[in-house]
Order: C-alpha cells, then sequence, then structure tokens
C-alpha cells in the first residue's frame, strides 16, 4: 500500500483544528485517520490532537499482525470508545476545554479488506473499477434531513446549518460509532478527508482526482482547489491506495 496525508490551515482561520495521520502495522496493514475539531477556546485543536493520538498510541501498542474483519472492527469500536472517554474527560475537568469535540474518521487497511469506524462529517470515499462513492453517513443534522427524505442533496450543499454535528467525539460520555468492512482489490484508493474539502469540491472532482497518474499529488491538489475556493475552514486529506502486484516493491509515503 502506498498511501499520502496532508493538512493544511486553510485561508481563513489562524488554527488548524484538523489532524490526521497514517502508521504501518507491517507490510500488510496500515491505520489511517483524519479528525475535524471543533469548540472551546482553541480546544478543537487540543480534541483532534488527542483522538489522533490515542488511535496512534494503541495502534502501536497492538500486537496481532495477521487481524481479521473481526477483530478489525472490534479494534476501532474500542478504540473509539477509549479515546471518547479521554477527549471528554478533559473537556470537562479544563475549563479551556469545555464543549470541545471532535469527528472522526478512522480505517485499519490490509491488502484483503478495510474496516472503518466514523463519528461526525468526516468521509471516507473509495474508488475502484466500478466507480467512485461515499462510505459513510455523515452524523449531522442536515445529513439526517437528507436520509429522510426532507431535504435534497443539492439543497443540503446550501443549508445554514449544514455544520450542525449530532454525534462527535467528547461531547457525550457515551458514543456508539458507525462499524462496517469491506473488501478492495488492487488498483483500489480509499480517501479520507474532512468537510473542510468537501464543503468545496464535488465528488466528481474527488474522483478526477484520484484517477491522477501520480496519487502523491492528489492531496495537494485537492487542498489547493479548496483553498482557490475560499479556504475558510481548515482541510486535511489522506489517500491509501492498493498496490498492483508489480508495484508493491516501489513503496511511496
Amino acid at each position: 500500500m502506498k498511501f499520502y496525508v496532508q493538512t493544511d490551515v486553510g485561508k481563513v482561520r489562524k488554527v488548524n483544528e484538523d489532524a490526521a495521520a497514517v502508521a504501518e502495522k507491517n507490510e500488510s496493514s496500515l491505520l489511517a485517520i483524519v479528525a475535524d475539531g471543533m469548540g472551546g477556546h482553541l480546544a478543537g485543536d487540543v480534541a483532534s490532537r488527542l483522538t489522533v493520538d490515542s488511535f496512534m498510541e494503541e495502534w502501536k501498542n497492538w500486537d496481532n499482525p495477521e487481524l481479521s474483519k473481526s477483530e478489525a472492527e472490534q479494534w476501532l469500536k474500542e478504540t473509539l470508545v477509549k479515546t471518547n472517554k479521554i477527549v471528554y474527560e478533559k473537556a470537562t475537568k479544563d475549563e479551556e476545554c469545555a464543549g470541545m469535540g471532535t469527528t472522526v474518521v478512522a480505517a485499519i487497511c490490509t491488502n484483503q479488506f478495510i474496516s472503518i469506524v466514523h463519528i461526525g462529517d468526516s468521509r471516507a470515499y473509495i474508488k475502484t473499477q466500478q466507480g467512485f462513492r461515499q462510505l459513510t453517513e455523515d452524523h449531522s443534522l442536515v445529513g439526517e434531513l437528507v436520509r429522510t427524505g426532507q431535504l435534497s442533496e443539492e439543497d443540503a450543499h446550501f443549508h445554514p446549518r449544514k455544520n450542525v454535528i449530532l454525534k462527535a467525539i467528547g461531547t457525550d460520555p457515551v458514543l456508539v460509532p458507525d462499524v462496517f468492512t469491506l473488501e478492495w482489490d488492487e488498483n483500489d484508493s480509499l480517501l479520507l478527508c474532512t468537510d473542510g474539502l468537501t464543503n468545496k469540491i464535488s465528488d466528481d472532482e474527488l474522483h478526477d482526482s484520484l484517477l491522477l497518474n501520480d496519487l502523491s499529488d492528489t492531496p495537494n491538489h485537492l487542498i489547493q482547489l479548496a483553498n482557490d475556493r475560499g479556504g475558510e475552514d481548515n482541510i486535511s486529506v489522506v489517500v491509501v491506495h492498493h498496490l498492483a502486484g508489480e508495484d508493491r516493491n516501489d513503496v511511496g509515503r
């Protein structure tokens, strides 16, 4: 697998409240994560960084080189619950962090499958030979209105309350995430990103970017495009590419 990760403060905000990271366990598995923090006095930055650091630490200490789909899902769920407790306790005990929270989408990628855990409106997409599709459903007010047929996807893009999140790490002591697994094949690509990207760029444009000959250019290309269109929010992008067999000795970052 090749992976590329980039996060950017954007053109308006002074602090980057996003966080993103990728860490390999071995040649056949890695963990990718993006988080978009919110709330408090500079606390969005604290929430997202605590979340990414917690996942990375748990991943480093988890000794399971031949993990199964069910084990991957269970690890993601348990790690998110543990992370939520860390962020929630920080938010309740530290006055400067009161009210903070963060979205998160994290994926364990192996040569056979991808397992994803998700809270909030940061998203996961996949490009395959069959096309391009969004894997996660936004835990947001507008997302719920679309799912229940009260709002069209086109109108949702311009809704004045599109940034209202219904679920976030650190805002409640008990949190139930979405966790699921899908198989993927050689030459498929996974995209994780925050809403600083998806609020500015259409799904078709995301797909086109993943069709670039050099995927190492994709994060910078997408971030530059979002910034060219205003860059009002922080922007984070992770791309993980399933290498074709003959390319596996040419692993990039």
